[in-house]
């Protein structure tokens, strides 16, 4: 398996235009963000009730990539754990709206993508994911990792 510094360094060779970076900050969160919505929306088996009131296809998720997480990294787990449950609180807001979540996140979903291919069209290079679809993980957490590294923490 490979280190979590190896991922992160072979995302990072495809995003080192300062634009696109800045436009991977808002989009990475924010298509994280609507692909949780969109399977929070979705209807969910009557047993997951009978675990939790919180037990979702989205919160299936967030346990799956935690786990990948702390294959690669305890500590990064550990504040994907916490960014996740934000993103937890904020599904939570966006689903009193007036209108269905799944609109919310898919129009989300969508201009996050345009902002993600302008970003990538700015810096020259392909999306990483399109080498490999870890790499769609990987995003999350190599601005969690920057983060870390501007606050001084180990990864």
């Amino acid at each position: 398996m490979r280190t979590i510094q190896s991922w992160l360094d072979e995302y990072g060779e495809s995003h080192r235009n300062p634009v696109n970076k800045k436009i991977h900050w808002v989009c990475v969160p924010l298509i994280m963000l609507s692909v949780l919505g969109m399977l929070w929306f979705l209807p969910r088996p009557g047993f997951f009730a009978a675990v939790s009131p919180y037990l979702n296809w989205a919160t299936l998720l967030i346990l799956a990539s935690l786990v990948y997480y702390a294959l690669l990294s305890p500590r990064l787990a550990a504040g994907m754990l916490m960014v996740s449950a934000l993103m937890c609180l904020v599904l939570e807001l966006l689903a009193r709206l007036p209108w269905p979540l799944l609109w919310t996140s898919v129009a989300i979903f969508a201009g996050a993508w345009v902002g993600q291919f302008i970003g990538h069209k700015i810096e020259g290079k392909k999306p990483s994911f399109f080498k490999d679809l870890q790499f769609l993980l990987i995003g999350p957490v190599w601005l969690l990792a920057d983060a870390y590294k501007r606050l001084g923490f180990t990864y």
